[in-house]
Formats: C-alpha cells, sequence, structure tokens
C-alpha cells in the first residue's frame, strides 16, 4: 500500500509527499517549485492576522494566496465540458486558489474539513484532464491545531473557532491515502508553531 511519505522542504512547516509530487515539481516545473519554497519559507502566522475576523478568506490565507500573486500565480476556474456521442454537458471545476504552469495551489487555514474532499476532487479531475501534474495544500498541522485550541481566548475566538470538524493534516491525510486525488501527485505543507510571530 501506498504511504504519505514525510519529507524535509521548509522549516516550520511538515510536509508530506504523495505519488513523487516533490520529484515531479522540482525537476518538471522548477520555476513553480522556487516559488513554493521561496514563499513558504518567508511565511509567518502573525498574531495579528489569527486575530482578524474571517470573511469569505481569513488573514492567514489571504496572506499566503497574496504573496503566489504576486508571483503570477492566479485564481482559476477551469470551464470543462463531457460529451458523450456529440452531446455536451458542463461539468464546471471548483475554483483553485493559486495556479500557475499546471501546478495547482489550495490554501486551507480554517475551512470545515469537507473541502478537502473538494480540493482533492478538483486536483483528480484536473490532472486527469491533463491541466495540472501535481496539486498542493497548505494546511495546519494537527499540533498547531492543538496549540491553537488551547490558546482561543489569546485570540480573540470562540472555543469552536478552532474546533475538531476544522481544516488540519489528521483530517486530510485519511482523504489522501483513501484515493480523493487519485492519481494525481499531492505534496502538502502543514503550518506548525514555529511559524507564530507575535506582532502584537
Amino acid at each position: 500500500m501506498a504511504s504519505l511519505a514525510q519529507v524535509e522542504i521548509v522549516p516550520g512547516f511538515e510536509c508530506y509527499d504523495w505519488r513523487n509530487a516533490r520529484t515531479i515539481l522540482q525537476h518538471a516545473h522548477p520555476d513553480e517549485w522556487e516559488d513554493v519554497v521561496s514563499i513558504l519559507s518567508a511565511a509567518k502566522l502573525r498574531h495579528l492576522e489569527i486575530r482578524k475576523k474571517g470573511g469569505r478568506k481569513t488573514a492567514v490565507a489571504e496572506a499566503i494566496d497574496g504573496a503566489f500573486y504576486e508571483r503570477k500565480w492566479s485564481e482559476r476556474k477551469f470551464e470543462t465540458k463531457i460529451v458523450v456521442d456529440g452531446d455536451a454537458s458542463d461539468s464546471p471545476t471548483h475554483k483553485v486558489d493559486c495556479f500557475k504552469g499546471k501546478v495547482a495551489l489550495e490554501v486551507e487555514w480554517n475551512n470545515k474539513d469537507p473541502f478537502f474532499d473538494r480540493d482533492l476532487n478538483n486536483f483528480r479531475l484536473l490532472f486527469e484532464l491533463r491541466v495540472i501534474d501535481v496539486g498542493i495544500v497548505v494546511t495546519r498541522s494537527t499540533d498547531l491545531q492543538k496549540w491553537l485550541q488551547v490558546r482561543y481566548v489569546e485570540f480573540n475566538k470562540s472555543k469552536d473557532t478552532f474546533g475538531p470538524s476544522t481544516t488540519h493534516m489528521d483530517k486530510l491525510a485519511p482523504r489522501i491515502l483513501g484515493g480523493g486525488a487519485g492519481g494525481c501527485p499531492v505534496l502538502v505543507f502543514a503550518m506548525t508553531e514555529q511559524l507564530y510571530l507575535d506582532d502584537r
């Protein structure tokens, strides 16, 4: 049975490699690989960003997305169709947070864990359609999840803000191992508390 291999890539992140995603990124997409490593190496979990009230997207996710957009990654939605005997049916994909050069990246900082199903299924579909070669997920490590749960008052959050059904590594791993991404190689960067910066 295939395993989700833990690899050392970026300090402050637990990194997991599924179906040789790291090798594909490094050698087939070196520019995108350099972007990922550079951006995540500079990433911080700033106290003031964690404290901000979330809207459509949290301040933490917006900061990471914004760094990728500065390097010409973009949010993308692909219009796809299924054609059977000449009859076409629309089969649109969900938007990808960050896309560049056949690499898709999703940031799941504090969503409900079913968002992982959506992301992995999207990776599967786009991989099968040869739109992407690799999918990347940036999320929280489970240790960071527990660390935040203990400190919810410090971040001016309710007790259930960092609840058990929010996105973190223990919720993602079984979905990858269970085939949620199909044949798509997936690289996961799970943030740890080492990234925390008290900027109060």
